[in-house]
């Protein structure tokens, strides 16, 4: 793999995470992540034979070949 992967989870705010209102929907960054996600877009895609979250992160240099990692 390449290295790195999105995560997507229910968390509480600690005082490191970065807010951010998007939609109306609360997100939380962790300090170490943000400099990784800066002009990501995510996208909610439904499709056959998966439905789920896109990510389409301008930074990425490579990715795995089954599609699930990156690295910037």
């Amino acid at each position: 793999c390449a290295g790195l992967s999105y995560d997507l989870s229910f968390e509480e705010k600690t005082e490191l995470d970065q807010e951010f209102m998007v939609h109306g929907v609360r997100v939380y960054v962790d300090q170490m992540s943000l400099m990784y996600l800066r002009g990501v877009e995510i996208d909610y895609v439904e499709a056959f034979p998966r439905s789920g979250f896109k990510f389409s992160n301008p930074n990425v240099k490579n990715t795995c070949g089954c599609g699930s990692s990156f690295g910037v």
